[in-house]
């Protein structure tokens, strides 16, 4: 039995990894799919005081008084930035770690860096809207819902710089994950792609929209049960 927590992208929550955790428990293992604060389920809890330290906290304090240890931890899109804060700050705790479809950032780098924020995104000056599941490739089936599930996001999240002091460099296997079937080709996501083969991290790539958790589940949960 492996110990697994999936990490969430932006405006997303623990929702969207309803159809992998449920195929991964059914194989017998632990999955924690904490929803970030701010957003589904805790969007009562936004405020624009929510930003990228208090999200990296909530999946620390889950692993903390979880006492977790040996775990896989995954972060899709956004939630790179939060698995980097995580590895870094708690390394002696993962077994692997897996970015999927995700920034893979350095030390002071921020989202807005690579994905700037436009105005008209903004509701009330601090709050980003979601993007919509068409314009993240998601499948046509799945669209409305995704959309439906989505909530805004703290604008500090993308705007704050992650601390990285260099212990992510320690976890003994990383993956990168690269979502192949959207953006024709010009995915936001390429670059961190061709960032992880130079750094010698296993690669993969899932002909799938950007929320590769929903639209090939079985095919995300066979590459993370092969990082065990």
């Amino acid at each position: 039995m492996a110990t697994f927590v999936l990490v969430h992208g932006a405006w997303h929550g623990s929702w969207c990894w309803q159809r992998v955790r449920s195929a991964l428990q059914d194989r017998g293992h632990r999955v924690f799919t904490p929803t970030l604060t701010g957003v589904g389920e805790r969007s009562h809890l936004l405020s624009a005081q929510v930003d990228l330290h208090v999200q990296t906290q909530d999946v620390l304090n889950l692993i903390r008084w979880e006492e977790l240890t040996d775990i896989v931890l995954c972060g899709h899109s956004y939630g790179g930035f939060v698995v980097s804060g995580v590895a870094d700050q708690m390394p002696e705790r993962i077994r692997s770690l897996v970015f999927l479809d995700a920034f893979v950032p350095d030390h002071g780098d921020a989202l807005v860096h690579f994905a700037p924020i436009s105005p008209d995104q903004l509701l009330d000056g601090w709050k980003v809207q979601p993007i919509s599941a068409a314009a993240f490739g998601v499948n046509a089936a799945d669209q409305d819902w995704v959309d439906r599930q989505c909530t805004p996001h703290s604008l500090a999240c993308f705007e704050q710089p992650v601390k990285l002091t260099g212990r992510i460099g320690t976890v003994k296997r990383i993956d990168y994950i690269f979502a192949s079937g959207w953006a024709d080709g010009h995915s936001l996501f390429a670059p961190f792609h061709e960032k992880a083969k130079a750094r010698g991290w296993r690669t993969h790539e899932v002909p799938s929209g950007h929320d590769a958790m929903i639209d090939q589940p079985a095919v995300v949960t066979d590459l993370l049960l092969g990082v065990v």
